[in-house]
């Protein structure tokens, strides 16, 4: 699996492969300078900036419904983006690292099908064939996500001391242990009120643990039922995650331990990161 770096239209879960080959190729830059480019360069540094101007409310209207269709380009265009941005890509789907990660680990499937681009996730999994294939390409992309949560923490967790011993053994073990469920500590499932236009499929670790979770509503965003998990389609038409307005203003409460923060973020932040460290310890 392709090195795991790191949406919400606040921050944006904007750009982050079909020619005949699933896998990208880096992007590579020459670096080149001559003369004139240096020439042109110092001219260009005795030049006064014009002052930038305010957007007026039209103007951050278009920004954001710009932003809001950020994922297209990865649709469309996947085999421009290095394997650091997308770590696969076939006829169908899209699977990429969020450019916004609100865990540790956090990637997004991307359905390429245009008839499901705009649609809210709750109509395009009413139909049943989409949300099978959907499934199946969910599993494929839990694997590689599970391979890629013990090559991160495996040296750290317990449940893997008797597998690495005997990986390391000379001739190693022809039968691991079969160490920690890695895909139990995952996540699966889309937003109740998306941020962005394109359907997505987040694929996340559980820890919640990330510089990006900035306010309340991200992290409840992907702590209450705001986030529907992909095995609960379809919805039933009275399920109440289908009116998801008080979700995101609910108490802040640790996704490990139960404990009310209330409105404390901070205090939260702090808390998540001791349960991120016995977390992937255990």
């Amino acid at each position: 699996m392709a090195h795991i770096s790191g949406s919400d239209a606040s921050d944006a879960e904007a750009p982050e492969a079909s020619a005949k080959s699933n896998k990208t190729e880096s992007l590579t830059e020459t670096g080149k300078r001559n003369a004139f480019t240096e020439l042109m360069s110092s001219k260009t540094k005795q030049l006064k900036q014009p002052k930038p101007t305010k957007q007026n409310g039209l103007q951050k209207l278009v920004s954001k419904i710009n932003l809001r269709d950020g994922l297209g380009v990865y649709i469309e265009h996947p085999e421009t983006f290095p394997s650091s941005v997308v770590i696969y890509y076939n006829d169908d789907f899209v699977a990429i690292n969020d450019l916004y990660p609100k865990s540790s680990l956090h990637l997004l499937l991307l359905p390429r099908d245009p008839s499901k681009f705009f649609l809210h996730p709750f109509d395009a999994f009413e139909d049943d064939q989409f949300l099978q294939k959907v499934r199946a390409e969910v599993k494929k992309l839990r694997t590689l996500a599970a391979g890629e949560l013990r090559r991160r923490y495996g040296k750290y967790s317990s449940q893997e001391t008797a597998r690495r011993e005997a990986m390391e053994q000379d001739p190693p073990a022809d039968d691991l242990p079969q160490g920690r469920d890695w895909e139990k500590e995952l996540m699966v499932g889309i937003h109740a009120k998306p941020s962005m236009n394109h359907l997505h499929i987040h694929v996340l670790s559980v820890d919640r643990y990330s510089d990006k979770v900035k306010h309340r509503k991200h992290y409840n965003s992907f702590a209450t039922p705001f986030f529907v998990d992909i095995d609960d389609f379809p919805l039933a038409q009275d399920d109440p995650r289908r009116d998801p307005g008080h979700y995101l203003k609910l108490d802040l409460i640790c996704w490990r331990c139960s404990r009310n923060f209330g409105n404390k973020f901070q205090q939260l932040k702090e808390h998540l990161e001791e349960e991120y460290k016995e977390w992937k310890s255990l």
